[in-house]
């Protein structure tokens, strides 16, 4: 079979939809398959250093779709033409409208786009649900990141494709750590809980930080609070401005950590000295810092939301979705159990052992095959 990987979103892709396509080409690579011939539509690592369109103007980010609409709809069914797959995989919930010879396997990642309107400009999403919609056509399988987001799109696309869950893997930090970047930001290992990812609405951190104040009202060791990674990817969809007027309006600025955006080195750091890592997100399709973390040993405390729950299973501490309570006092419990901290930090490496890349191409190449 041969098979043909769109890795053009590269260019753009932030956050898990980039890890996925990264790890997905790198597992391809990895885990050769007799009956599959792999071909990519661009090399992984050069595609993925282009510039993002969050760094780009207003008329730079208009030429980023023009580009990208250009590239779905004439430059990959050209190549679809020009090598002939038996199946084409698209990884950005878009396939062209075009008809072609092959199958497809369209990834979509999560229901976010019919969840949460109001969290993307209106003509963006009218545009892009417009392509999504053209794609959906002739022999297409949708494949999805978990059994919630599997139900969520059944609600709003219906049950006319076929539709199969394949878990994902992980970013694995195989580089070094920057063994300087605790020390400069003034953090003790094992002095803090973390959280990794974007200042996206729907990823709760006013309400961490709230729960957090509450914590350290409570705690006899009173462990620092590191809210790592980029603003929000829109306007509507950031949070950042209001977790720092919320941590200056309760006066916590010199316990809570707002270091930006960071390398692989420094991230690897935050993960080898953390206390315990909180995920209070209030929606996700798939969670892949509760992965990272696991294969780090680090205890993890998670919304009861369903993605989440799906992915840790019985490796993670949970709590009611929005409860201030329950959080704070999962993370004094985490404080004064050392037997429990033992107990999840084993959990968690056994449990990030069924999401290994091995596991995640194998999936795709019994898809692949059966198609």
């Amino acid at each position: 079979m041969k098979v043909l990987l769109d890795l053009y979103y590269l260019n753009a892709a932030t956050t898990g939809i980039k890890t996925y396509m990264l790890e997905l080409a790198s597992a391809a690579r990895k885990y050769t398959h007799p009956e599959v011939e792999w071909i990519f539509t661009h090399d992984p690592a050069t595609q993925a250093t282009l510039p993002n369109k969050g760094k780009l103007s207003k008329l730079q980010r208009l030429q980023f779709h023009l580009d990208y609409f250009k590239w779905k709809e004439f430059q990959l069914p050209d190549l679809v033409k020009k090598y002939q797959p038996d199946v084409l995989i698209c990884l950005d919930f878009v396939s062209p409208a075009a008809s072609l010879p092959c199958k497809r396997l369209t990834v979509f990642h999560d229901a976010f786009f019919w969840q949460m309107p109001e969290n993307y400009p209106r003509w963006w999403r009218k545009y892009f649900l417009s392509l999504i919609k053209k794609g959906l056509k002739e022999q297409t399988t949708l494949v999805t990141t978990t059994e919630y987001s599997k139900r969520c799109l059944e609600e709003f696309l219906g049950k006319n494709w076929p539709m199969k869950v394949i878990y994902q893997t992980y970013k694995g930090l195989h580089g070094a750590a920057d063994i300087h970047f605790l020390s400069k930001n003034h953090l003790q290992k094992q002095g803090y809980f973390l959280h990794i990812g974007t200042f996206d609405r729907r990823k709760n951190l006013p309400f961490l930080v709230e729960a957090y104040a509450k914590y350290l009202s409570q705690s006899k060791e009173k462990k620092k609070l590191v809210l790592a990674g980029g603003e929000g990817q829109s306007r509507q969809m950031n949070d950042f401005p209001l977790v720092k007027q919320l941590i200056n309006s309760i006066g916590i600025q010199d316990q809570v950590l707002l270091p930006g955006y960071l390398e692989e080195g420094e991230i690897k750091a935050l993960y080898q000295g953390a206390f315990g890592y909180i995920f209070p997100s209030q929606n996700e399709g798939f969670g892949i810092p509760l992965l990272e973390s696991m294969d780090f040993g680090v205890p993890v405390i998670h919304s009861n939301q369903a993605a989440l729950m799906e992915v840790a299973g019985l490796a993670g501490l949970c709590f009611p979705l929005g409860d201030l309570h329950e959080l704070s006092e999962k993370m004094i419990l985490l404080e004064q159990e050392n037997d429990l901290r033992t107990r999840l930090s084993q959990l968690g490496k056994a449990r990030v052992k069924e999401f290994s890349g091995e596991n995640f191409i194998d999936s795709f190449h019994k898809l692949i095959l059966s198609a």
